[in-house]
């Protein structure tokens, strides 16, 4: 069994368990992006079995999902608990609290660990331009300002302002505005660094065996760099 194969069945069954085990609502950022990276990445498992292959269907889309759910990971460690460590959550003595618990655990750290080491770790290498940097970034903006529109229709609509830099009630929407702008910086240059290390590694091919999705080695031929 390959090493892709197993690490993207791992990001599925931690994705499908984290979104089960707590209450997650589509209001949330953090439940978008884990259900599209549970669809994108139950779809690769398929074709890898279907094709026999280890490079993963829609290999363009790969980056912009990689991006988006280390958002997520992200805003959970630094913005909403501050760098807190989240592990001492996992043994709390009550039960319904820890299932909750090893849910958020799941969705916020686990997931985006284990797609962005699928990212680091494996290829297909410079299948997305720089071009797509901006298209990459569009969603976690338009998941924003989408969500001020909605507090504004529906001023009574529960979770409101999922999270409190979409929430114009203390510094007004100019402040909601800044954070916009500041957010839109920092995923414009994570985007970057994905990019780069992209290019980076295409430079440096590692050569191991070429195995299908079941492990079973594959002929191979050399690969040569594409500049």
């Amino acid at each position: 069994m390959s090493p892709q194969l197993v690490l993207r069945a791992l990001i599925v069954l931690s994705g499908l368990t984290g979104l089960l085990m707590g209450e997650h609502r589509l209001a949330y950022y953090t439940s978008q992006s884990n259900i599209i990276t549970l669809g994108y990445f139950g779809g690769v498992l398929y074709w890898m079995i279907r094709r026999r292959t280890t490079d993963p269907a829609a290999p363009r889309l790969r980056g912009a999902v990689t991006l988006w759910i280390v958002i997520t990971g992200l805003i959970s460690l630094f913005m909403l608990q501050h760098g807190a460590n989240p592990l001492p959550g996992l043994t709390v003595a009550d039960p319904a609290t820890r299932v909750m618990n090893w849910s958020l655990f799941l969705v916020h750290y686990v997931v985006p660990v284990l797609v962005l080491t699928d990212w680091l770790a494996f290829g297909p290498r410079r299948v997305s331009p720089w071009r797509d940097l901006p298209l990459w970034i569009l969603f976690p903006l338009a998941y924003g300002a989408t969500s001020v529109a909605r507090a504004i229709a529906f001023p009574t609509v529960s979770d409101r302002y999922p999270y409190f830099f979409l929430n114009p009630t203390s510094h007004g929407y100019g402040w909601v505005g800044g954070q916009f702008v500041k957010l839109g910086l920092i995923f414009a240059a994570l985007g970057a660094l994905l990019l780069a290390y992209d290019r980076l590694a295409a430079r440096f091919p590692r050569r191991p065996d070429v195995t299908d999705a079941a492990g079973a080695k594959l002929p191979t031929r050399a690969d040569a760099w594409n500049p």
